[in-house]
């Protein structure tokens, strides 16, 4: 690995929300060769921007020298409501195809949770958990992520659990998930040791909200943009969204160019007819002031988007065909 440290820690929180603590990144990448990485999805319909925004930063991670390792928490959807295991089964292997279409290295590993999920040493762990975690607690961590908020049921609070024990399962150094896991990964903080392991560093990404401006992009929801969606696809959805002027705040269309092209790319090229005020390339700065001010108009915004989003996931497209 050529690149200094500072160099690998800042490639590593660029476009990240926080990262639990630096000073542990650090010491785990002075101390360990091949640290690990880990996130894990649970299979769905369809792969889209919200998901790539934490795959890129995936790249990042193998690019500063970590292994990385991805669950497809198929009980986990599994005690989510998302359907019978054989159904998500076969998701789970079309995900994987999407992942390594985004250009994960080959030495990604994925792993099925159902492959350990079940053996005697995983479900003695947990009991163990179980034991030292309140049931507060548990139902707490879960409050983003659960379907059934009205009634819940008794597999919410077991699937905070089971992602804590995975995390020794797979010999997690680095835990990477959007902030709607921040709550499950500070339980793994604080109850790993307690069971005689190591606590995971913790690092979150910004959530997308869904193109309609809903609370979180997500394939059941049908408000997302899938990463093998065509380009008059992207273009269509792209141009529905929800995008009002001057507003920044839950506003998808700028989280995109903020979390994912701008981390990318650095600048962004915005192309107007000469009468509108002509090309002109942002930063990030410089995308959030114009916008605020209404010299950036959402369709100008919304064009560029579109372009750079079939750009990044022209790769994608080309290789699940």
């Amino acid at each position: 690995m050529g690149v200094n440290i500072e160099e690998r820690i800042k490639i590593a929180k660029k476009g990240t929300i926080e990262v639990i603590t630096e000073e542990e990144l650090r010491e785990t990448l002075q101390k360990k060769k091949e640290p690990v990485a880990y996130i894990g999805y649970e299979p769905s319909g369809k792969i889209h921007v919200g998901h790539a925004i934490t795959v890129m930063k995936l790249l990042d991670l193998q690019r500063i020298g970590f292994k990385v390792k991805v669950l497809l928490a198929d009980y986990h959807a599994h005690l989510n409501g998302k359907g019978s295991m054989e159904k998500i089964e076969e998701m789970a292997e079309y995900n994987k195809r999407c992942f390594k279409a985004l250009g994960l290295s080959d030495d990604t590993e994925f792993i099925l949770g159902s492959t350990f999920q079940t053996t005697g040493e995983y479900t003695h762990k947990l009991y163990e958990l179980s034991l030292i975690t309140t049931l507060a607690r548990a139902k707490r961590s879960m409050a983003q992520i659960t379907r059934e908020a009205e009634n819940p049921k008794v597999a919410e609070v077991i699937y905070p659990l089971m992602q804590v024990i995975d995390m020794i399962f797979l010999g997690v150094d680095l835990a990477l998930g959007g902030m709607e896991q921040r709550k499950i990964h500070m339980l793994a903080r604080e109850n790993l040791p307690r069971l005689g392991y190591n606590a995971p560093v913790c690092m979150h990404t910004p959530l997308l909200h869904g193109t309609d401006g809903g609370e979180k992009m997500s394939s059941s929801k049908g408000n997302f943009i899938a990463i093998d969606d065509p380009p008059e696809v992207i273009r269509e959805k792209v141009e529905k969204s929800y995008c009002p002027m001057k507003e920044i705040k839950g506003n998808p269309i700028i989280e995109m160019a903020e979390y994912l092209i701008l981390p990318r790319y650095g600048k962004m090229l915005i192309k107007r007819p000469e009468k509108f005020g002509g090309d002109f390339e942002l930063d990030r700065e410089g995308l959030i002031r114009e916008y605020l001010s209404g010299r950036l108009h959402p369709l100008d915004l919304k064009n560029a988007v579109s372009e750079y989003l079939i750009k990044i996931f022209e790769p994608a497209r080309a290789y699940l065909e």
